[in-house]
């Protein structure tokens, strides 16, 4: 449908902003007539989303103008002349001037002139950056992105001051229209990767996105009903430049304070800024010991029941890790009855108010961690081991992948206690396979490792001194695969 030009009469604007967006009827839709240069001007604006001290100074320049100026037919020119603002801006269509009022600008119009000016006046409300809870390091930056869009791209441009650097904005939503900016620095990201991005969010035919970056994803990539993350998010700017600098594509979704990094795999999932916080070796031993941590979320609960359902398995040295008392329940039963309860336990926490979260914790622990166990309804080996496999879940840097992985340690569990060790063969096979066949923004889910890529899976098993971690990533296909210059000797 075509959009409707802006009309040079004055009343024709107003009618149309009455019918058409509410004037009069939404209360934080705001409106004010002035007479500047004998010429009626209307301005616009949505309470909340501007700085009114901005506008209240805006008229004052304007009314200004009735003493000073007596050059009434040159009104339009000397109004833009005297808005004075950094960025102003003029558009010909309405649609073009009520989407900029709506995402918190201002439109002026000029009777007898069929254009509107527009000047930024946004003042989003909203929080001030500090250290996301998720992402938390023992050293290092405590800024944290907002869930404003104009914020978060400023937290990036601080730690990239690089010309190449590109933040394209675009609108998402018929009738939200977010804003979904798509950064990347130009000679260093893949051209495909780009375009293909633009292409998705451009074809994206939805009323709004309210829960901003998950909606984002499942318009734009595949594997739906997937467990795994196929996208990595970030709340640290630090991260997000990070991964810009190795070629990656940034998705910043306006209300939310998670970027969307592209594209990831699932060992980018596992690593953590912690890691590169510390000494080479320390965030070596930090990687390993979080990798530990992950397996066992995994493989620990399957493996005990498999050598409990299998005792021949074990030496005789290693038979006191069997259950001593099995309780009234099967095994199988009590390991996945013990982590739903941590489950129930987790999503408490969430829920819980702050001067609560100490008792419902407390209580939590009598019932589960001793009473449960002197009625027989768990056996001790069974807490242990479910307490281990869960703080395990805990340490994973992504949520997302944490979540996933018990699914699997579920899967693991019960084709292990249907079919004992050839489940358990059988089983981590089938997750393996079903890995590798799954491409998370075109991109190989478990590169670097399939397809190999011996210097990436270096780069990953030990955190390499950064005057040596001189490449990107094969894996985002950078421009530029050299992330030092190069030298004027070795150029030669």
């Amino acid at each position: 449908m075509q959009s409707k030009k802006i009309p040079s009469k004055i009343e024709d604007i107003s009618k149309y902003m009455k019918d058409h967006v509410g004037v009069g009827k939404s209360y934080d839709f705001g409106f004010r007539e002035i007479v500047v240069l004998k010429r009626k001007i209307q301005i616009y604006y949505v309470n909340g989303l501007v700085d009114s001290s901005i506008i209240v100074k805006l008229m004052e320049e304007l009314l200004y103008l009735n003493d000073h100026e007596i050059q009434y037919k040159k009104a339009p020119e000397i109004i833009e002349n005297r808005l004075i603002h950094e960025q102003v801006e003029k558009v010909k269509t309405l649609d073009e001037a009520v989407d900029q009022v709506l995402s918190g600008l201002i439109a002026i119009f000029v009777d007898g002139f069929d254009q509107s000016f527009i000047v930024d006046v946004r003042h989003y409300p909203g929080r001030s950056p500090e250290e996301p809870d998720t992402e938390r390091v023992i050293r290092g930056s405590r800024d944290g992105f907002t869930e404003n869009i104009v914020e978060n791209t400023g937290l990036t441009r601080r730690r990239i001051r690089d010309e190449r650097l590109r933040h394209e904005m675009m609108k998402v939503g018929e009738r939200s229209k977010t804003d979904v900016c798509v950064g990347y620095i130009e000679d260093v990201a893949d051209n495909d990767f780009v375009k293909y991005a633009k292409e998705r969010l451009e074809a994206m035919e939805v009323d709004g996105i309210p829960m901003a970056d998950k909606t984002v994803e499942e318009f734009i990539l595949g594997h739906k009903w997937t467990p795994f993350p196929m996208v990595r998010y970030t709340e640290r700017p630090d991260v997000a430049a990070s991964h810009l600098m190795d070629g990656h594509v940034i998705l910043y979704i306006d209300t939310s304070p998670t970027v969307i990094i592209l594209p990831t795999t699932y060992i980018n999932c596992l690593e953590h800024a912690e890691e590169y916080r510390q000494a080479p070796s320390i965030g070596t031993y930090i990687r390993w010991t979080r990798l530990l941590a992950v397996f066992l979320s995994v493989f620990l609960l399957p493996l005990w029941l498999l050598f409990t359902l299998e005792p021949s398995l074990l030496p005789h040295s290693l038979q006191f890790i069997g259950p001593g008392k099995e309780g009234h329940i099967p095994i199988v039963l009590q390991i996945i009855m013990a982590e739903v309860g941590v489950e129930f336990m987790r999503m408490a926490a969430v829920h819980t108010p702050t001067p609560l979260a100490t008792a419902m914790g407390l209580i939590a622990a009598v019932l589960i961690g001793d009473i449960a166990i002197q009625v027989g309804f768990f056996s001790p080996e069974v807490i242990l081991y479910v307490a281990i496999a869960t703080i395990g879940s805990y340490v994973t840097p992504s949520y997302e992948l944490s979540v996933a992985n018990k699914i699997l340690m579920f899967f693991l569990v019960i084709v292990t206690a249907i079919f004992r060790t050839n489940g358990f063969i059988l089983g981590t096979l089938i997750i393996f396979l079903y890995l590798i066949s799954l491409k998370a923004f075109r991109t190989p889910y478990l590169s670097p490792f399939i397809p190999f890529d011996p210097g990436a899976m270096l780069r990953f098993l030990l955190r390499i001194p950064m005057p040596y971690a001189n490449t990107r990533p094969n894996y985002v296909h950078p421009k530029n695969f050299y992330s030092q210059p190069l030298k004027n000797s070795e150029k030669k």
